[in-house]
């Protein structure tokens, strides 16, 4: 079993292949055993007449799980329509329990789902190109990927989902609500928008595609004869570490005068792409991110290697749709003040996640920590403020203008 740490959402992406992975054995595969081994080590863990016990000092908690098993009885004696699937009963089971911990980015994946998962970590999937997350109990568009059917059918970062195909989305979890949005390519799915900041909901129907996400792409703009350079960075997934590298060998010998580094509608991904990313302009040794587990455990990410973009006037577009990852990079740069950052609050993801693969090809993704920015601020559920604050609205978008990158380009 390998266990991977991950900085993403709902279906955000999983960690690179460099990350830290490590052998696991699995011992059990009953559900309470499963549950006192997840347990095990973090706290005081005892089984008493079927009751387990986790004894965190002095505030104990102890559950009966002989109701479980009660309770799968009865459905396999006196359920009108047997057999019942047993794995079916099982997954939902296991889905139950990670969802009971209340967090809309501990979520259980079992075999067919992890597979979805896993080809959306390659970059290639069929749907709508929407990453979508949870926002004060409400379901929201985090960030419409570019060249997308959900970006051009108009999605923007913060936008509500009521519903999807006439199902309520209350209290649905994310990544329910990511099965039903994704689909074959040339099916259609509705969506039921209320667009930010408006008070009336609208219909949306958007054809799936095979959706392609290319992780970074390099460009260039003029103003008042100064050659600016724009690396636009729409994941940090599996080749982004390369792909960035080579953009990075563009700006240092094409003779630009500076860089912006487009981070908007950019969800997230791995953790240790993002560090990586960040030592192109932080200096060896110094703290990119701070990770704070239960209790006293932390743990601090440093830049490593040369930050061969040091003294490269730098400017990171953000927006709402700019999370996870995007974040721990973006904030890093505020914060040694290597950067200035243009657009709108971040999203506020601030926790990291673990992916562990169980038996038979399911996964589990479960929040492990949370970070804070080498100046040690919580973003979680805040954000990042950008120093220059400038709206991109659905009107400048529908006449193909962009204040934000104009307000870049001026800094230049």
């Amino acid at each position: 079993m390998n266990e991977q740490q991950i900085n993403s959402n709902f279906s955000s992406y999983p960690q690179a292949s460099q990350s830290k992975k490590t052998l696991v054995v699995i011992l059990v595969v009953c559900l309470i055993c499963l549950f006192v081994g997840y347990f095990t080590g973090k706290s005081n863990v005892s089984i008493n007449s079927g009751k387990i016990v986790i004894d965190k000092g002095s505030s104990p908690n102890q559950a009966d799980y002989s109701l479980l098993w009660e309770t799968l009885d009865l459905l396999n004696s006196k359920y009108v329509d047997r057999p019942l699937d047993q794995r079916k009963l099982m997954y939902g089971a296991v889905a139950g329990l990670v969802n009971a911990a209340g967090d809309p980015y501990t979520v259980f994946f079992d075999p067919d789902e992890s597979k979805k998962f896993a080809e959306e970590l390659q970059g290639a999937f069929d749907g709508i190109g929407a990453e979508i997350g949870i926002k004060e109990d409400q379901l929201v568009v985090v960030a419409p990927l570019e060249g997308t059917p959900a970006k051009k059918a108009g999605l923007m970062p913060g936008d509500a989902i009521l519903a999807i195909n006439d199902e309520s989305t209350a209290n649905m979890t994310v990544d329910v609500a990511v099965s039903k949005i994704r689909g074959k390519a040339g099916t259609e799915v509705k969506l039921t928008i209320l667009p930010k900041g408006k008070r009336e909901p609208k219909e949306v129907k958007i054809v799936r595609a095979k959706i392609e996400i290319k992780s970074v792409e390099f460009s260039s703009k003029t103003i008042d004869n100064k050659k600016v350079a724009v690396i636009k960075m729409n994941r940090f997934g599996e080749d982004t570490k390369g792909a960035f590298d080579e953009a990075v060998a563009k700006v240092l010998s094409g003779n630009y005068n500076g860089l912006i580094l487009d981070l908007r509608n950019n969800p997230g991904g791995y953790l240790e792409t993002a560090v990586a990313i960040a030592s192109n302009w932080i200096e060896n040794g110094k703290i990119v991110l701070k990770e704070k587990g239960n209790g006293d455990e932390s743990n601090d990410y440093k830049a490593t290697g040369l930050n061969r973009l040091k003294g490269v006037k730098t400017v990171v577009l953000v927006n709402g749709g700019s999370a996870s990852a995007s974040e721990i990079l973006a904030g890093a740069l505020q914060d040694y003040k290597l950067a200035t950052l243009i657009g709108e609050k971040t999203f506020g993801k601030g926790s990291v996640q673990e992916l562990t693969e169980l038996k038979n090809d399911s996964t589990l993704k479960i929040t492990i920590a949370k970070w804070f920015t080498p100046k040690d601020r919580g973003i979680n559920k805040i954000g990042l403020e950008p120093d220059i604050v400038v709206e991109l609205k659905a009107e400048d978008a529908a006449k193909d203008q962009d204040p934000q990158m104009e307000k870049a380009l001026e800094v230049f």
